[in-house]
Parts: C-alpha cells; structure tokens; sequence
C-alpha cells in the first residue's frame, strides 16, 4: 500500500547516491543545495561517507595538491556562472578527478539548448565531462556528470520544501502586462489565465521544468501514476507541464500506485499568509528570529547560553548559531513535530516537559513546574546542562529548541503579533459594515514615525506594540486582498480612494524614513542596508511600486466561480472570520458526495479524456475526483504558513481520517517574506545562473 513514508525518505535516497560519490573528495556544494542537504543530515553524512572537507561553491574557492577530489553539487543548469566557477575552482586546484552533480535535468539542459528532439544518451553532460578534463589538463584524468534530483527537503513528516524553487511565485498584474508588451496587440492575453508555458520568458519555462522533472523522479521512484488538478494560473502550467513530461506518459502507464496532486497559487489567498491568526509557535520563531545566512527557511539560535563566554555586542562573530533543523535526534525531531503543527501554547508546554525530561535523564536538578511557561524558567533550565559536554551533545537537539522558544517569547517584537491580530480583527468586521474607502482609511492613523504622538491611536498602545513599517505593509496586504469583500462604494466617491492612496503613500514613506534601523524586510525592499543611505526619493519610489502592486491582489481570485471569497461577514451573532482557502478546498474534496468543482481543474487528461468529454453530452461520464486515492499531495505554489500545516491536518481528520496527506512547497513562509515575493522578486525571469 501506498504511503507518504515512501515520498519523505525520496530525499535521503537521492542524497545516498552523491555521497557514494564523495569518498576522499573536497565537496563544493551551492545554497539552495547545501539548505536541502541540511534538513536531510547536513554537512555532517558528507564527512561521515568519507568526504575531506566542505566548501562553499564560489571562484574564491580551491584545494591544496593533496586533495586531488573534488565533487561538485549545483542546482542550475550547466551553464554561464555555474561554469565558470566550476572551471576557476579547478583552475586553482590540482584535481585528477572530478564529479560534477546537477539538480537540472539533461532534458531540461537540451531545451535550454534549443534542442527540440529527444536525443539517445547525455550529450550535453558527455561535453562537459571533456571540458573538465581539460581544465585539469589531462584528457586521461576522470571527469563524471550527472543529474540527481536533490531539490526536495523533508522538514517534517509531512511537508516536503523545493529551496531550488524558494523563489518561484505565481504570476501577478504587473507580470501580465510585462508578457503582453512583448506580444502582437492582437495576440495579447485578457488575463493571466490566458497566459500559456509557451509565452512566458524562457529562464522560466526552465524552472517550471525544472520542477516538473524533479516531481516526475518523486513519482517515478515510488512507482506512482499522479492525477493532477490545479487551482490558480500558474499552477495550471506547471500541472499541464508534469502531465506533458516525457517520461512522465510511459510512468503512468506502468505505475501500480495512484495518488492525487493539488497545485495551489499562494496569490489565491495572501490574507492567510500575513494574517497573525495562526495560532502557532514555529510560525513566530520564524517571524522574530533571524534567518540562518544562506537559508531561506531555517532560523538562527542564539546558544551562548549554552557556554561560558561572555557576551559581547557582536557574539555572532565568536560563535556560530544554533538551528531548527534537527534531523540527527529523534527526540528533537519529535518536539519539532510538535512545535510545527501543535497549538502555541500545547507547544510551549512540550518543550518545557522535553527539556525536563532530557534533565531527568541526565540527572540534573531540574523540577517540572506547573503553570505558565516563560522564557526565563526555560533559559534557567537550560543552564543546568551548561558545562557537560557529554550532556550537551545528547541532547543539543532539543536544547537548541527550547533556546529558540525561549529567545521568542521574549523578544521586544513580539507584542506587535497580538496588536497585529487585534486589527486584523477590526478590519475584517469593518469589510462587512463599511465601503473600502471608509475600512482604508482606518488605516491611516497607525501611521506615525518613530517616536511620534498621535491622539487618534490607543493610548494604551506602547512602543513595544506599535505598528513599525514592516506591520504597516502586512496591514496592507492583508486589506487590499480582501478589498473585494467591502460593501459597494457609494456613487460620486470614485475618486476617494486614490486621494486616500497618496496620503498613506506619504504617511508611509514618512515613517520608512523615520526609522532609526532598518530592518531585514526594509534593506530588501529598499536595496539599503543603513538609514543613512535611504533618501525620501527611494522611498517614495518603493512605497509608489508597493501600491501598484497591492491594486491588483483583490482580483487574483476574478477567474473562479465557487471558491471566490475568502471572507465570511459578521451575521450578529459570530464575527466576520477569514475563510482559508485550502480549508474550502478540502472540504470540496472531500465531500461525501464528491460534487465537481469547476475550480479544481483536472489537469492530465489526454486524448482519452477528451473522448470522454465528447461523450459526456450523451451519458453520464465522470472524470477523476481528487479524493479517489488514499493519498493526496497538496502542492501551494508559492509557500505554506506553519499555521496552514496544521489546518490540513484538522480538516483532514474531521472530513476523511484514513487519507494520507503531504503537504509539498516551494518555502515555509514567514509573513514578511510575502512583500518580497511581491515586490522583489523577479517572478518572470529567475536567475537561473546562467
């Protein structure tokens, strides 16, 4: 029988075939590999299988002449920097042998070839092993290329994470009218749903390739025949580019296993990934601690608590941080587990009771005390294993944890979650009740300097709980993909909103440049790292691009028919709720009636279904219906909350128990991540490092 204990372990079995490679070999490893390979193991089974050392894949990288070895692993296409680098590491080495391992596909190197027609063996990969045995300079040394699909890491035991494809978001707006500039004024598209693979620039139609090559090795390695849907524009193209692969027709054919796959655009529901409704500890870990550098997904944990240095203003420079991802401990994994998907405070209280378990273990004078967890009885607790290096290494896992819980719960930005939620609160009653206009004005009053007074605001609000910039740009995402829901506005106010548009344009961009520090989330937008190099003008700019952007959020859902909102007013009785989508998606799937949703579109159909279409206008013929197989994969295009993991697995048990789900995605989203997917991200041509 099929299970998602099969799909989980896909990761570890690719990573199994580059470390029968690394033996005695200096590995040179890139990013988006190097953050797949750390939720699998890290750096550490390299150098268990034997490897000599680790080293970050960069021109200012080399080997000594007793490291004749080298193993290279990269996610993009043998091409452009990626070669060049390759060949400067080598030109400053001594290599003898040399193994060179892609993420990207041969089929895909062909295509980015403009090589059309399938050819018999690797051609391109052939080509390149003779480069690099001329870079060695000897045509008698050995030189290997390969392509292993290692772009998925297993974050938990039910979500699997593409950081090759962290960038990857649906289409917005702005991107339409970016396709249709280049495009005859008779052939132009309507909408983005028009929008077809064959018209999207080709670093693009790469990735979407590239992403459909590695889905087809998840499925082809476990013998699986996937019915692909898709909800949203660009999970369209990417279901109908899996379907198209070349080898995916033959896998479907033989394949004994059957399970359903649900693309999902993000762009279909922004409100629930900057919304604070998530009752969830990991998703405020990630949202107040820093990212671990080099990483998309995983926060760094401060563990100088842990040793007997002192701390000093720059202790990042005398000791590397801690992490999430603890793959090396069961226990830590287990807690995890936990954190991931289990209530804030059923959280909080599992790490204390691991941390107290861990300390009875090792016999250290530690109580379990009942009551409120808070980060001070947590950091007492995690002194006592201070000192034992045994002790330390048993259980780091599980202390790195409790560490990052603890550094959360009392960290200064944290208040602004609960304000956050509480006027989130405030606008979703406000839709029901007020024009858009009226709801945005609402808006305007938080927005004050850094040290400003404003009487209009609570007056219990303190500084702590203050909305800073990055709340503010949050707030606005959040209302503008509601906007929608509002009550009609009234005749003769056309112009309301725009007046109202400029006057937070300039409130805001007042605010920005008011900020005495900026933060991760403003140095993106900005492209500054201080305040001193942000001038009034570049930020008038960013808010003015933030705005073109936001105009366009409330009609990503004009193309559906049932799923169209995302809202539910106040009937008196309850309060005006968010209505997640993937919530309403699961119902549809799973309803005991399995009516067809027109928005669930089935996307792997061929010419058998379209007979069958033909068919249907005489007799009733049904097509395939996501809930027929025992396992769903839930594809979000875009990325997925920690709070939306644990809202699959409510659902799921409440509709059909006995369904395996496994949540698959291109990142874990933080609630900041969202303004720079929508602003700095360059959705229609990535870099593809070429």
């Amino acid at each position: 029988m099929l299970t998602t204990e099969g799909f989980i372990n896909f990761p570890l079995r690719m990573w199994e075939k580059v470390l029968s490679k690394v033996r005695r070999a200096v590995v040179f490893m890139d990013d988006r590999c190097a953050e797949a390979l750390h939720w699998s193991g890290g750096a550490a089974v390299l150098l268990e299988a034997g490897a000599r050392n680790v080293k970050e894949f960069s021109s200012f990288e080399a080997c000594s002449v007793d490291e004749p070895k080298a193993v290279f692993v990269v996610s993009t296409l043998l091409k452009g920097r990626t070669v060049d680098i390759i060949r400067d590491i080598i030109s400053l080495s001594h290599f003898q042998y040399c193994v060179v391992v892609t993420t990207v596909a041969h089929s895909v190197h062909l295509f980015a070839s403009n090589v059309t027609t399938d050819m018999e063996g690797s051609p391109v990969f052939e080509q390149f092993e003779e480069k690099l045995c001329e870079w060695m300079g000897n045509m008698n040394y050995t030189a290997e290329v390969a392509h292993v699909p290692v772009v998925f890491a297993p974050v938990s035991q039910h979500l699997l994470l593409t950081p090759t494809f962290a960038h990857l978001f649906p289409l917005l707006a702005p991107d339409l009218v970016s396709i249709n500039s280049k495009r005859p004024e008779k052939k132009r598209f309507g909408s983005l749903v028009d929008v077809d693979m064959h018209s999207l620039p080709v670093e693009l139609q790469l990735q979407i390739k590239s992403l459909a090559s590695g889905l087809n090795s998840l499925f082809e390695t476990t013998g699986t025949r996937e019915e692909s849907f898709a909800v949203g524009p660009m999970s369209r193209i990417i279901a109908g580019e899996l379907s198209n692969h070349p080898q995916s027709k033959n896998r479907r054919k033989t394949a004994v296993n059957k399970a359903s796959i649900i693309f999902i655009d993000r762009t279909m529901d922004l409100t629930g990934a900057v919304g604070h409704h998530g009752d969830n500890l990991v998703e405020k870990i990630l949202t107040v601690l820093e990212p671990l550098p080099g990483h998309v997904t995983d926060a760094q944990v401060d563990i100088l608590e842990l040793t007997s240095l002192q701390r000093t203003p720059h202790p990042q420079t005398t000791l590397a941080p801690g992490c999430l991802a603890q793959t090396r401990s069961p226990v830590a994994h287990s807690l995890w587990e936990a954190m991931l998907t289990s209530k804030h405070k059923e959280a909080v209280m599992e790490v204390r009771r691991q941390l107290v378990e861990a300390a009875s273990k090792e016999k250290l004078p530690i109580k379990m005390s009942m009551g409120r967890v808070t980060p001070e009885q947590l950091c007492s607790y995690v002194q006592h294993f201070r000192g034992n290096l045994g002790v330390l290494e048993s259980h780091c896992g599980v202390l790195q944890l409790s560490l990052a819980t603890a550094q959360t719960l009392r960290h200064p930005s944290l208040p602004r979650w609960d304000s956050c939620l509480a006027f989130e609160r405030l606008l979703l009653q406000a839709l029901g009740d007020y024009d858009f206009p009226a709801v945005l004005r609402q808006l305007l009053p938080l927005m004050k300097p850094e040290g400003a007074t404003n009487s209009t605001t609570t007056g219990s609000m303190s500084r702590e709980d203050e909305f800073g910039p990055d709340e503010l740009i949050l707030l606005l995402i959040y209302l503008y993909s509601l906007a929608d829901e509002a009550q009609p506005t009234k005749r003769g106010t056309d112009g309301e909103v725009e007046k109202l548009e400029r006057e937070l344009i300039g409130a805001l961009t007042l605010v920005i440049t008011r900020e005495p520090r900026l933060s991760l989330l403003l140095q993106k937008l900005t492209g500054c790292s201080t305040p001193e190099e942000l001038t009034t003008d570049r930020t008038h700019s960013v808010v003015e691009n933030l705005f073109e952007s936001l105009r366009g959020l409330s009609h990503t859902r004009d193309h559906l028919k049932q799923l169209r909102t995302v809202y539910t007013a106040s009937d008196g009785v309850h309060q005006a709720t968010h209505r997640p989508l993937l919530r309403q998606i699961l119902q549809e799937v799973f309803h005991p009636d399995k009516p067809e949703c027109p928005d669930i579109e089935y996307m792997s159909g061929g010419l058998t279904d379209l007979l069958k279409t033909g068919f249907s206008m005489f007799m009733k013929v049904s097509r395939p219906h996501p809930s027929d197989n025992s396992v769903l994969f839930l594809f979000l295009v875009g990325g997925v909350t920690p709070s939306e993991l644990r809202l699959i697995r409510e659902t799921v048990a409440v509709h059909k128990p006995g369904t395996q789900v496994l949540v698959l995605s291109t990142r874990l989203l933080r609630p900041t991540d969202i303004p720079k997917l929508l602003l700095t991200t360059q959705r229609l041509t990535p870099d593809i490092g070429v």
